[in-house]
């Protein structure tokens, strides 16, 4: 009888909203029906923003957009009989379900993500061995030391853990290339990181050849490994002390759990956070994926593997013969496949690790079309909806994780269809004016609350369609090719620890000055029509509205491919320890303000240092929280920087041995919290207004620097190419 009842109740709830959704009701009235929902909205989002207060409010949202998609398919699609038309339109509103379906699907991850977890102690009598994978393919000897270093730091019982460093670039197969240099490089290679490996005491394994990429190396070092856990960094991922402490716990729990995964926390900015000058302002993209999306697939047992900053059992990967290696995105493939099993996963909602971002523009674009392209090949392998084993979220989730990679599609057609009409006088949206301000402009914003709802905090208004829009431009062939030979893609290693040391524009750059030429002339387009149609004036105002939405997104796309020098002011954090400097025989008490793995800064207390000359080397000691001898710092005096409280020391290290290499990790990598602190002061959410507000100027802003950049450099091309410039 309950279940009867149930089935009747939300019978009749779905009746009065499917009622409600088509209801005929005038423009005026669905005007104020949208108004009071977005006023709705706003109060409960001040007063009530969570629980079912958040439900009640996300489902008000949710019933203007259904109106919206009503009115859009039983009104606005221009007829089939005029295909000019017809064909352009049913383009724009398939790229608009897309939207409106991936809205659903993140209202059903996102909607009520799980709580933080507690960490849950651990059973040191019987703690599990653990084996930490660091993979590397053409990483610097000195960010491996790095990574290493603070692997070998981590708090775990003596005798229990073994750190791997899995090099993919020293392979038999790369050392006897018929390649002369790149053979003599690769035997280069693989006798330095076994010197470095024999120094820090952790093993060094290579393998003969280089087999399905990543998850070969991976499951080479599964085969010469006997550890009941298996810890993945990335080559440029340097754990805290307590990232064991805070992970192994869960294990204890739940004998079928096959992964621990944490979030992957980046010291220094994107291009797009760098040229943009927002890193230490704004939320970095990953935070919406690691702040709210995996925890929402946590809540249905969907979290997976990202690649690094995880835990997984050894059992639960032996009876999959290892990391699958089918696709370029191993990670999230492996973790479908074992949750299509019945194996668990559990996401620990804390920056654990520190790593690196690609630095330029290119090295981004090459990162995300493997992504892209690695999900495109999960979601035709293995069709996560219909995937047998995994629960319905399951398959929600896994859906919405790859479709959600078919954004450049939707993001090129929202950009170019303004454009048909302007240009050409199509009419592949068929309304007037007042019903395009009734029911777009009611959609828009409440789209516009909704996402704020969602992810407010991590993510700010327009940023997430400008990360789309830079992209897409690129990816649609990445993507595209996936879906013509799905076997295609290879894996490619992202590019670490790049700089940049002088401001140009991006090889990658172009395009996007090109579209933003032809938006102009949209703009131009948008006058002349205004001029010569005026009684279609009200059509042409809303269409070269939006075309002016696009311009702006272009323009800001300028200021991104616009690469500004990197200052490695961005990689550092404070850390406060007490030691001692001796520089040319003198001594002298210190205390460390901040570090980085590049260097420290120092304050001195003693005026003997004040006229110090830079380039000075000397040695620092400082207390250190491991348990090893204590030892001096090799340092360079780079800055010397006197103010009221004395004189502050900018120094770089100059590691010589590979005890160098561990206090520099401890400095950099012991403390968790120093992460944690730096992402909560990020993260606030500036509301739909103010968001929008911060959006236009930012977005004018770096037209401007964007058109100057450009200019820059054609008028210096044009002097070093005029007779007698060069003399």
């Amino acid at each position: 009888m309950r279940t009867a009842s149930y089935v009747i109740f939300w019978a009749v709830i779905a009746m009065v909203v499917i009622a409600l959704i088509t209801l005929p009701i005038s423009l005026q009235a669905h005007l104020i029906a949208g108004a009071i929902v977005v006023g709705a909205m706003m109060v409960l989002k001040f007063l009530r923003p969570y629980g079912v207060w958040r439900l009640i409010a996300l489902g008000l949202g949710t019933a203007i957009v259904l109106r919206y998609v009503y009115w859009r398919t039983t009104s606005t699609l221009p007829p089939v009989n005029q295909l000019e038309d017809f064909i352009p339109g049913l383009i724009v509103y398939l790229a608009e379900l897309y939207n409106i379906g991936m809205l659903g699907l993140s209202l059903f991850v996102v909607a009520m993500p799980l709580p933080k977890r507690k960490t849950p102690p651990i059973d040191l009598a019987n703690a599990p061995t653990v084996d930490v994978f660091v993979p590397t393919y053409n990483e610097e000897p000195e960010m491996l030391a790095t990574t290493l270093a603070a692997a070998l730091a981590m708090d775990y019982p003596a005798g229990r853990l073994n750190i791997f460093l899995l090099d993919d670039g020293g392979t038999d197969e790369k050392c006897n290339a018929d390649d002369f240099a790149a053979a003599s490089a690769a035997r280069e290679r693989r006798a330095t990181l076994t010197k470095l490996c024999e120094g820090l005491g952790v093993t060094y394994l290579t393998r003969e050849r280089n087999l399905s990429a990543k998850a070969g190396n991976l499951n080479n070092g599964i085969a010469n490994s006997q550890g009941e856990l298996i810890v993945v960094f990335d080559a440029d991922h340097a754990p805290a002390r307590s990232f064991l402490t805070e992970t192994i716990g869960y294990f204890g729990q739940d004998p079928k759990l096959f992964l621990v995964q944490t979030p992957h926390f980046f010291i220094n900015p994107d291009p797009l956070e760098r040229n943009l000058q927002t890193f230490r302002s704004m939320p970095s993209e990953n935070e919406m994926f690691y702040g709210i999306i995996q925890r929402g697939l946590d809540k249905w047992d969907a979290s997976f593997f990202c690649g690094s900053a995880a835990v997984l059992r050894r059992t639960a990967l032996e009876t999959t013969n290892g990391f699958s290696g089918r696709s370029i995105t191993e990670d999230a493939e492996t973790a479908i496949t074992l949750h299509a099993t019945g194996w668990h996963s559990v996401y620990v909602d804390k920056p654990l690790i520190a790593g690196l971002q690609p630095a330029t523009f290119t090295s981004f674009i090459g990162q995300r079309s493997r992504w892209a392209q690695g999900m495109m090949q999960i979601l035709m392998f293995h069709r996560p909806m219909f995937k047998r084993g995994l629960s319905l979220p399951q398959r929600l989730c896994y859906s919405s994780s790859a479709l959600f990679w078919l954004f450049p599609f939707a993001r090129l057609t929202f950009l170019v269809a303004p454009l048909f009409y302007l240009f050409f006088g199509l009419e592949i949206f068929t309304a007037s004016g007042a019903e395009f301000i009734a029911y777009v402009l009611s959609y828009m914003v409440v789209n516009l609350m909704m996402q704020n709802y969602l992810y407010g905090r991590y993510r700010w208004p327009w940023i997430s369609e400008l990360y789309e829009f830079i992209q897409s431009v690129y990816l649609l062939p990445a993507v595209v090719s996936v879906l013509i030979n799905p076997t295609k893609p290879t894996f490619k290693v992202t590019a670490k620890n790049e700089s940049l040391e002088t401001r140009r524009v991006s090889e990658l750059g172009r395009p996007f000055f090109i579209i933003f030429a032809v938006l102009s002339l949209g703009v131009v387009a948008t006058y002349w029509r205004m001029l010569t149609e005026p009684y279609n004036a009200d059509i042409t105002l809303v269409v070269g509205l939006w075309n002016i939405l696009n311009l702006l997104m272009a323009g800001c796309a300028l200021g991104v491919v616009s690469e500004r020098p990197e200052g490695r002011g961005a990689r550092r954090f404070a850390v406060k320890r007490r030691g001692e400097i001796t520089i040319d025989g003198r001594k002298a008490r210190i205390v460390t303000e901040n570090v980085s793995v590049d260097g420290i800064a120092v304050r001195v207390m003693s005026k003997e240092f004040d006229k110090l000359p830079v380039g000075s080397t000397g040695e620092i000691t400082v207390e250190t929280t491991i348990d090893m001898p204590r030892s001096a710092l090799p340092v360079r005096v780079r800055r010397l920087a006197p103010d009221d409280k004395g004189l502050l020391l900018g120094c770089s290290y100059e590691p010589a041995e590979p005890v160098h290499n561990r206090i520099i990790a401890d400095l950099a990598f012991s403390d968790a919290e120093n992460w944690s602190r730096f992402q909560k002061a990020r993260r606030h959410n500036p509301g739909v207004i103010y968001g929008t507000l911060r959006f236009l100027r930012l977005a004018i802003f770096q037209t401007s620097r964007g058109l100057s950049y450009l200019f820059g450099l054609y008028r210096l091309s044009r002097s070093t190419t005029r007779p007698g410039a060069a003399e």
